[in-house]
């Protein structure tokens, strides 16, 4: 496919307020791209194209791009690359429904890659998991310590880290320095995925399992016994003890799997 090789104007500033960070690392890009691993026949959303270095990249691989850009200053040098297969649309990705996302990208499957904005990450993860019209994939641009608590090991869980996990299986891929980016962000980054994203893949109902999660790490001093007083000392500490767990456990030390043991019999 030949694209038009037509450069987004370097002169537009950056604006604070929309999280942006325009990646200029050629390199770290090469290493997205070769993370993803992208199909031919993939469809793929990216959110906050900017300046369009990584949408070149996705076109060039896939099937289809969405790119969703909130900066209308960027949108017309955006939709005039000659992108044939990129579909440029100017929207806040947060307020797109499920209907709007199916339209634009014909109902398929698709996967989500993008250095998103470090000012809506957690609020675009959590839609992007639990909504209906979920991807199979993402590969995002997240801040160092963001991604390190997404993906903590046992023993440092986190209502975050489990959270993720109740949907996907997430790893940090690479890292990334701040002066990647133009303007210097305060912090490094990380490129994370998550992989197999599936509606409650754990087969326990969602809402027992969050109610589980937030009482127990409700005061993270405290131990787990006493934050989940509610569902009765004796059944909590017999359920722990079945567990391999004493009555000094703390909420962070138990895995992923214990958590989903212990929403289905308390």
């Amino acid at each position: 496919m030949a694209l038009n090789k037509k450069t987004t104007k370097q002169g537009h500033k950056p604006k604070k307020y929309l999280g942006q960070n325009f990646l200029i690392d050629k390199n770290i890009l090469k290493k997205i791209v070769q993370t993803a691993d992208l199909k031919k026949s993939d469809y793929v959303l990216e959110v906050g194209p900017g300046q369009g270095c990584l949408t070149q990249e996705l076109a060039l691989r896939t099937n289809q791009v969405l790119a969703v850009e909130k900066d209308k200053d960027l949108i017309a040098d955006l939709t005039n690359q000659g992108w044939a297969n990129v579909q440029v649309v100017q929207a806040d990705v947060l307020c797109l429904t499920d209907e709007t996302l199916r339209q634009y990208l014909r109902g398929q499957k698709y996967r989500v890659i993008a250095n998103l904005p470090y000012n809506i990450s957690s609020e675009f993860i959590k839609l992007f998991l639990e909504r209906e019209y979920a991807p199979t994939s993402m590969i995002l641009m997240l801040q160092k310590e963001v991604a390190e608590r997404i993906c903590a090991k046992n023993g440092e869980n986190s209502v975050l880290s489990l959270s993720v996990q109740f949907y996907c299986e997430p790893e940090i891929k690479f890292f990334v320095k701040k002066n990647s980016f133009k303007p210097i962000p305060k912090v490094d980054s990380a490129i994370i995925e998550f992989r197999n994203i599936h509606k409650n893949k754990s087969a326990v109902e969602p809402k027992r399992f969050f109610q589980l999660i937030k009482k127990a790490f409700g005061q993270k001093r405290k131990q787990l016994k006493n934050n989940l007083k509610d569902y009765g000392h004796k059944k909590v500490q017999e359920k722990l003890a079945d567990l391999g767990y004493d009555g000094s456990t703390r909420a962070e030390e138990l895995t992923f799997l214990d958590w989903v043991k212990l929403a289905q019999v308390l």
